[in-house]
């Protein structure tokens, strides 16, 4: 396979003894090969870089990378060619590929579900069926067009089976990742996409099996139909022999604990031997490992600790050289002539035309709204490496000739290549998410309509949920009924890795956000136990939890955290500040990519923001809701930010066992402010109104208080809220108030108090801007000494109107906002 039917000299040598005892490396496999993965890797990864504004997905690179190293590109070079890819050195080159696929193969199994196909709808099962057919029928038919003109003389019955699969093939992997980058992994026309893509990718590699038995060097039809038994056989064998076994080896690692070595040894030693007994029977090696993948059970921490030591080696080293392989088999200079390039047309049209119009005509009958039919078929129409398995297969079978190899290796790149921007086209997720200009987008505002309160949270990992939970139920209240609707968002980075399509594939199970309870109760990985936390709390509290999952880049994420928040009308988002405290209460960084995402969503949000500096307020354990207290400070200065940060205070002190505090900071007419110029550049019209509204908040605090006085003997179930004033005639005097409330469990602070008070405050560190002057002060400066924890609060405002204006023509632009920071 690897040396084309070129006469070698003779096998190389592994190793070479250096230039300076006069023998060429290139002349020996080992660096040979180390210099041909370099150079694969650079190409592709440029090519990665520069096709991301486009939105492609990372297998295009690579495709294109393969057969620019080929023949067609730089391959024509006949020095380039025998130095770097000498025919001896290709079977080497191939044996590699080959190995890295099998184990990429078995990842692509992995991140199928049988479970998930049962469940299926009829829905999603009928897209994948219209998908499938119809693209056969014409690949059949594109096939005949073919025989008569540049395919002469191949085999009729398997050449008609590979066209066939060729053009029905939908690359779940790919589809996943596309996706993901356009943002619809869990929506519901994503659900959908890929539940037929899964059904597709099935359906597939079943064929592709039957089109491998065909394909035989036997004359006989016996030897095809054996070679199909036995095929059959072997995963029988597989279902009922090597997946108990697997699924022993999976209950010997339980959450929590590390996978033994000899396990994963195990594991991959089963995968090498599937992978034999599939090329002994003759259909390809490539389909053990894929069964094995299937079969694997996929609850459990086994399976994701396998993808994790085995998936980066293989995705970033090994497939690579696969797509180098295959391109130097593709040489698009055999497509010559008008006939050639109008095949080329037809095998296009025929690929597209069956995928898109198949799959959009039932979708219109599911009735499906016609911008998501044309998406799905669009979607439906991606190709991949699935694609380019299947042609490599046949390409060295003899079943695809270099010209209509060639042929529909372009047929892949275009098809897969038009996929986003056309999807993008069509539908616009920005719309539909959109519920127009919603009213209380600020707690302020909430308040005085006597509306329900609808939060955010958003968290980072398991770890956050009884900070979040003991959150939810200081603001639930109890003077109303039914006033706090809350969303729980789970923040999980989508990498280029296989796994977090793995990741995907669960969370979006059932259409409910990583509510992946089994029939079975298998409930073992955290996300699970995230589910059990936030249902548990409801029954107790009576306050609904609506978990959802945001998968996204890093450097998107916040575009979703925006979206929902808008799509939920949500009064405020509450994120999780980007760093923790250690058991020594010294700072440690979570990440720094959080700390990225909080400023982003405070600068685009739909609503008032705040940043949890959580230091111990969730505790060590969940107390019922008739033990909960909490003592709670806000410390008042003046502006927008301060009065939502009382606002809210005011909302949690409905709760019986909160004692709220609420300074306010009068300066005396000695105190001379500091950084006085900076503070009348800002906002210099709405200052005054700015007072104005201060002290009309302050004036319904007090009205608040004397009601709770005179109702508090008649009544146990009332909350206990206490309002000071101090008059500071310096910042010595401010700090001295603040730590005179340094026991409190909870500070509530604006981002950007206004007011000569609060003027000078900038004087704390500044590599956290986010917190603000007054959050800066209270978890990082040595004037104030607390170990409370802080929420940093930032109001929402209405936009001017060029900005308006500015984001109407974005979004009118581009349906899925730019991922780079304003």
């Amino acid at each position: 396979m690897g040396t084309n039917g070129t006469t070698c000299p003779g096998p190389m040598k592994a190793t070479s003894n250096g230039v300076f005892q006069g023998e060429n490396p290139l002349h020996h496999a080992l660096p040979l090969l180390i210099l041909q993965i370099c150079i694969v890797l650079l190409l592709t990864r440029l090519l990665a870089f520069l096709l991301r504004p486009l939105r492609q997905p990372r297998v295009i690179a690579e495709i294109v990378g393969g057969i620019l190293l080929g023949p067609s590109a730089l391959g024509k070079s006949s020095k380039f060619l025998t130095t770097v890819f000498p025919p001896k050195s290709l079977t080497v080159l191939d044996t590699l590929a080959n190995l890295g696929l099998i184990f990429f193969l078995f990842l692509v199994g992995l991140e199928l579900d049988p479970k998930s196909l049962k469940r299926t709808g009829k829905k999603a099962l009928s897209i994948a069926l219209a998908g499938i057919t119809l693209p056969f029928v014409l690949g059949i038919g594109t096939s005949f067009a073919l025989r008569s003109s540049i395919a002469d003389g191949v085999s009729k019955a398997p050449f008609l089976v590979f066209m066939g699969v060729a053009l029905s093939i939908t690359a779940f992997p790919v589809l996943a990742r596309i996706l993901a980058e356009i943002k619809l992994l869990t929506t519901d026309i994503g659900k959908i996409a890929l539940s037929a893509a899964a059904v597709n990718d099935v359906a597939a590699w079943i064929l592709l099996a039957l089109a491998v038995a065909l394909s035989g060097d036997g004359n006989s039809p016996l030897t095809s139909l054996w070679v199909f038994l036995s095929g059959c056989g072997f995963v029988l064998f597989c279902i009922f022999v090597v997946q108990p076994v697997i699924k022993w080896i999976a209950k010997q690692s339980p959450e929590g604990e590390p996978v033994k070595e000899q396990y994963v040894c195990f594991t991959l030693g089963i995968v090498l031997a599937a992978s034999f007994m599939t090329d002994l029977i003759g259909i390809h090696a490539l389909f053990g490992a894929f069964i094995i993948g299937v079969i694997f059970p996929k609850e459990g921490n086994f399976a994701n600790a396998l993808v994790e030591k085995v998936e980066d080696l293989v995705s970033g080293i090994f497939l690579p050289l696969y797509f180098v392989s295959s391109g130097l088999k593709t040489d698009v200079t055999t497509i010559q002539g008008a006939k050639s390039w109008g095949l080329l047309v037809l095998v296009i049209f025929n690929a597209c035309f069956g995928k898109i119009v198949g799959t959009i005509l039932v979708s219109l009958y599911c009735k499906v709204p016609l911008d998501q039919s044309l998406a799905l078929g669009f979607l439906m129409n991606t190709k991949g490496l699935v694609e380019l398995i299947v042609l490599n297969i046949g390409k060295d079978r003899g079943v695809l000739n270099d010209q209509v190899f060639a042929i529909m290796v372009l047929m892949a790149i275009f098809t897969t290549f038009m996929t986003t921007p056309l999807v993008l086209a069509v539908y616009k997720p920005g719309k539909s998410l959109t519920k127009g200009d919603y009213k209380n987008r600020t707690i302020e505002e909430t308040n005085h309509s006597n509306k329900p309160l609808r939060l955010m949270f958003c968290f980072q990992s398991i770890m956050n949920i009884p900070t979040i939970v003991n959150l939810i139920e200081a603001s639930r209240g109890t003077n109303r009924k039914e006033n706090l609707s809350v969303y729980a968002m789970h923040l999980m980075e989508l990498s280029e890795r296989s796994s977090a399509i793995l990741m995907a594939h669960k969370v979006r199970r059932n259409g409910l956000p990583f509510w992946n309870k089994d029939k079975s109760g298998n409930n073992s990985s955290s996300s699970d136990m995230v589910v059990v936390a936030f249902e548990a709390f409801r029954r107790l509290s009576r306050v609904s939890v609506r978990p959802m999952t945001a998968i996204s880049p890093m450097a998107t994420i916040h575009e979703d955290i925006c979206q929902s928040a808008e799509s939920k009308c949500t009064a405020m988002v509450i994120l999780p500040f980007h760093k923790h405290v250690r058991l020594d209460r010294t700072w440690e960084t979570t990440r720094n990519d959080y700390r990225s995402i909080n400023k982003k969503v405070m600068e685009e949000s739909p609503c008032s923001v705040a940043i949890l500096v959580d230091r111990g307020l969730g505790g060590t354990t969940r107390v019922a809701s008739s033990d909960f207290s909490l003592s709670i400070t806000v410390l008042f200065f003046g502006g927008n930010d301060d009065r939502e940060a009382l606002a809210f205070a005011v909302r949690m002190a409905e709760h019986p066992g909160i004692n709220l505090t609420v300074v306010r900071f009068i300066p005396s007419e000695e105190f001379k402010p500091e950084h006085v110029k900076l503070e009348i550049t800002e906002d210099q019209v709405g200052s005054g109104e700015t007072k104005l509204i201060d002290i009309e908040a302050i004036t319904e605090l007090k009205a608040k208080i004397k009601e709770q006085e005179s109702s508090r003997s008649s009544s146990d179930s009332d909350c206990l809220i206490v309002y000071e004033e101090k008059i500071v005639k310096c910042y010595e005097e401010v700090f001295e108030v603040i730590n005179g409330y340094s026991r409190s469990n909870l500070f509530l602070v604006g981002k950007s108090p206004e007011g000569s008070v609060a003027s000078g405050l900038n004087v704390a560190r500044s590599d956290t801007p986010e917190l603000g002057p007054v959050g800066n002060l209270l978890t990082a400066s040595e004037s104030v000494s607390t170990a409370a924890s802080v929420l940093v609060v930032q109001q929402y405002r209405v936009p001017s109107l060029v900005e308006v204006s500015k984001n109407v023509t974005m979004e009118e632009y581009s349906p899925v906002k730019d991922s780079e920071s304003p």
